[in-house]
This record gives C-alpha cells, structure tokens and sequence, in this order.
C-alpha cells in the first residue's frame, strides 16, 4: 500500500528541512567524534503526532534566544535531529554545529576533545591542537549523552556555561567560549544528580530549557509518516527501487514497541527493502526484535544495556577494566552502569 503520495501529505511545517535521515542509522562509534555540520540538508524533520509538534514548538520558541537547552530522549528518538533544527532557525545558523558523543570518547579523550591542549601538556602531546569548543565558535557545540562527562570534565566545562571561558589542556590564557551549548540525554539527570554522578550546579546551567521527546511507541501517528520518508529516501539510493508497504507490514510496524526508536524503524526498512520480493514490503520481511512483554513498556534499550554488560563482566570474570574495554567506555562509566543496574559482578 501507499502511505502517503506527496510531501504536502506528510503535514510538515514550513521551514523543516534540516537534517540528512542517514543519522538515524549511525552507530555510536560513528558519531564519537565531533563532527562539524557542512550544511548537507538534504531530508525532513517530519512527524504527525501531538507530542512531536509540541517538541517542534518548543524548540521554535528557545532557538532565537542563547539559552542553554537540554534535550531529553531514548536512544534513537531524534534528539540530536532536534538540535540540529534549533540550530537550522536560530540567529547562529551560519555558524558550525559541532557534535561530540560525551558516552563514546574514552574518558582520558574527552577533554582533550573537548577544550584543546597545548605542546607538552601530556605525553604524546606534540603540537597544539584546538579543542572542540574553538571548533564550533560562533555556533552550536552539542553534547549528546552529557551525564557520561567524567567528573574532571563536568568541573571545567562548568566554567564554560558560568564564565564563558576555558582553558587548553596545559595552558593558562583564558580563551573566550563563543558557543551555544545544547544538551541531551537518555537519563533522568535528577537522579544522576541525587547519586552523586552528575553535579548539580553543572545540572542548573545545563537544563535551563529542557525538551522531552516521547519514545516512539508513543507517538504511532509518526511511523506511517516516518516510514514514507524512509522508503522514499531508499528508493532514490543507489540501488534503490521504490516499494511499498503491504497492509499486514504496516500493521506489524504499528504494534511494534520500538525499543530502538526511530533509528530502528530506519534500519528495519533498509533492510526490508533488500529483501522483499517485488515491490511490496511484507510483514515476514521486517525484522522485528521480540521484546519480553514484561520489560517492553519501560525499560527501551537499557534491557539490552544491562545483559550486555552482565554478559561480558562474567565472561571476563569480573575484572571490569577488561570488561570496560569490551564495552567501548570507561571505567567509570562502566561503574555507573553497574550501579545503575544493580550488578555486582566481581
């Protein structure tokens, strides 16, 4: 079946386009480093439902302004397309948004990322090297997954939000920090704060605005829209051919729970576009994860977080610095999540 015939259907806002769709299937590791915005707006930030107009509205109303904004979200919901847009239709739009994952940068990387260093600071030091927050000067520097900032990091980028200034890694000239911060995460920052793993003055500068987006099972008004955009950006790939959804498919699409949001409803088509037969999608072609029944409403991604991670600490017996390293994170990330999940493992 067609969803939907033209982009008029997809009931979009005027002003939208912003962002290529790609993003929804980028992994963490693809996305670790920052990454300066080179204005490919090539797709649509599109949804149907009330809870992603308001998130719409909400960041129209903050973008003029230099606020500092949160955007909280599970993984896959779209919070970095949301920045994006704040970006797209705010007064530093012709300046660079700069991106850096705080959860997939190695702790002893993340500062030197983030604020720069000068020759010697550290072995290995070499030369000098601008940090992110020079990068992304006269525009946006986005910190996505900011309670995995290490303490150390939380500190000094406080002195950011607070004087609008920083200091190289091994330097002493202040340098002037002429960037807007925006935030998100996929943690109650309350409760990061309240077990001491988030500072809480660092939480007062950051959540001055916030903005929540609903997980995906929330908001099925935007699947058949979403999927219209996804199929149609595959079909003019290379490669590509222009298909469609079969009602059954459609049916299983709606009454999936979509742990992975709206970067797994992009992968599941990609993928299901490669392997139907002709050019209809059908139910059996959709590669939907089982999720338990009890777990499926509440929990999102963080169920596969916390068996991974049970998995991998009993496969290295405990020793979480080989499990650290397993996982792609720190140590102290690595503890954060045991606590978080109540594993003791060693």
């Amino acid at each position: 079946m067609k969803l939907l015939e033209s982009d008029d259907e997809l009931n979009e806002p005027r002003g939208f386009i912003e962002r290529n769709s790609s993003m929804w299937s980028e992994s963490a590791d693809q996305r670790s480093h920052s990454t300066v915005n080179d204005n490919r707006a090539t797709d649509r930030i599109v949804g149907a439902s009330a809870s992603w107009r308001a998130v719409l509205e909400r960041a129209r109303q903050v973008a003029p302004t230099e606020t500092t904004v949160c955007i909280h979200g599970g993984s896959g919901t779209g919070k970095e397309v949301v920045a994006r847009y704040v970006h797209s239709v705010s007064p530093r739009r012709r300046g660079p948004f700069v991106a850096i994952n705080c959860a997939a940068l190695p702790e002893q990387l993340l500062e030197s990322e983030l604020f720069g260093f000068e020759r010697g600071a550290f072995t290995g030091a070499h030369q000098h090297k601008q940090g992110q927050i020079e990068v992304a000067a006269g525009g946006v520097l986005f910190l996505d997954e900011i309670t995995e900032m290490t303490p150390a990091a939380q500190a000094k980028f406080l002195r950011v939000l607070q004087e609008r200034e920083f200091l190289h890694l091994g330097g002493t000239r202040p340098i002037k920090a002429d960037v807007r911060v925006i935030a998100a995460t996929n943690r109650d920052l309350r409760e990061a704060v309240a077990r001491g793993e988030f500072r809480a003055d660092l939480y007062y500068r950051v959540n001055v605005f916030d903005i929540h987006i609903a997980p995906l099972r929330q908001r099925p008004e935007d699947i058949p829209v979403l999927a219209t955009r996804f199929l149609r950006e595959f079909a003019h790939a290379p490669g590509g051919r222009p298909v469609e959804l079969s009602e059954d498919a459609l049916d299983a699409l709606l009454s999936y729970e979509w742990p992975g949001n709206v970067r797994e409803l992009r992968n599941v088509l990609e993928r299901a576009t490669i392997v139907c037969k002709g050019q209809v999608i059908q139910a059996h072609d959709l590669s939907l994860w089982a999720v338990p029944p009890s777990t499926a409403n509440t929990t999102d991604l963080e169920v596969i977080e916390g068996r991974t991670i049970e998995r991998v600490m009993r496969e290295v017996g405990g020793n979480k610095a080989k499990a650290a390293r397993q996982l792609g994170i720190s140590r102290t990330q690595l503890y954060g999540r045991l606590r978080k999940y109540g594993l003791n493992l060693s």
